[in-house]
């Protein structure tokens, strides 16, 4: 397969920027879908933002909800908002059910 030059638009700044026929075989190569969508400045800016950003985990606050285990009545905390209709359990109610689930 034969790879000519093209000529692509970057979606953050609009300039136009060279898609090589050497960066083409490499897409080829490694199986990648799709072209560029950004120039290299653009995307080492881009790159750059995104290493110095918080992990996404961390911006989500945990939620923390008192509730009262199915199984053995004990108050308990769990970390998520329990779903009704859907049992809920204490920490050593779980991983009682997990282990026997396990051992089964």
């Amino acid at each position: 397969m034969e790879f000519q030059d093209k000529v692509l638009k970057c979606v953050d700044c609009g300039a136009e920027f060279i898609f090589t026929a050497g960066e083409q075989l490499f897409f080829f190569d490694k199986q990648f879908k799709n072209e560029p969508k950004r120039c290299k400045p653009c995307k080492s800016k881009r790159v750059s933002t995104l290493a110095g950003a918080p992990p996404t985990a961390t911006t989500y606050p945990r939620v923390e909800t008192r509730t009262v285990c199915s199984q053995c009545g004990k108050e308990t905390t769990v970390p998520f908002r329990p779903t009704q209709g859907r049992p809920v359990f204490c920490r050593e109610c779980f991983q009682q059910r997990r282990t026997t689930a396990a051992t089964a």
